[in-house]
């Protein structure tokens, strides 16, 4: 998917996971995830300041004046612990508001700028078509993190699809990534770097748990004798 037609899926995680937000309890924003030290609060807050930094990128790319992701890792970080400790209405609206700001983001891209590289805070070249998906990772991976019930096996098949393909079309573009194959078992899901490493397989939802580093491999069997390899770092 590329250009504001990626919306529908990337407008359906955050309506997901708005609805989890608000079923939550003031009392619960405290609550431990899966990405410890952070609690929920903190999770909350990153979705919605990582949202306001892809945002800056899209304004990169739209104008074509540097816009870095953060000021720094430091002030990114101090982002988030300032809004780790908000109410819950604070919270839900914080993330409805950024995802606002991001759509509209997106469709103010002309023509021309779905093309122009910006760079990342981890050095990555990525074109707005290819912030896409990272804004949807962003969205149902830390809807898992939460711990309040939605799970990998939750994520729609075709958004799950989308990720681990650009997990891995990230993963291509870098050095050093020991091989690896994925074959899912309930769909048709077959990823290879490089040649002649381990084949892992299982759900799809397994894999994406996996390739997240959310999980050690459960659930999931490799080719090659022993326990499920380590998944290459992903970010």
């Amino acid at each position: 998917m590329h250009g504001v037609e990626a919306m529908g899926p990337i407008s359906a995680a955050t309506d997901r996971l708005v609805v989890t937000v608000e079923a939550l309890a003031d009392a619960d924003v405290g609550g431990t995830t899966l990405v410890p030290p952070w609690t929920r609060g903190h999770v909350i807050t990153h979705v919605a300041r990582a949202t306001d930094s892809l945002c800056r990128l899209l304004t990169w790319a739209r104008t074509g004046v540097e816009t870095p992701q953060y000021a720094s890792m430091d002030a990114r970080a101090a982002e988030i612990e300032a809004g780790a400790r908000r109410p819950v209405r604070a919270l839900v609206a914080d993330v409805v508001a950024s995802a606002e700001r991001f759509d509209r983001a997106v469709r103010a891209l002309p023509d021309a700028a779905w093309g122009y590289e910006v760079r990342m805070r981890t050095g990555e070249l990525r074109t707005p078509a290819a912030l896409l998906p990272t804004r949807l990772r962003e969205l149902e991976v830390h809807h898992v993190d939460l711990a309040a019930g939605y799970e990998f096996a939750d994520v729609p098949p075709e958004a799950a699809r989308w990720i681990i393909d650009d997990l891995f079309a990230a993963q291509r573009r870098r050095t050093g990534v020991a091989p690896l194959r994925i074959a899912a078992s309930d769909s048709d899901l077959d990823l290879e770097l490089g040649v002649g490493g381990p084949t892992v397989t299982g759900s799809q939802a397994d894999l994406l748990g996996w390739l997240t580093g959310r999980t050690t491999g459960a659930g999931l069997t490799s080719s090659e004798p022993g326990p499920v390899p380590r998944a290459p770092y992903w970010i």
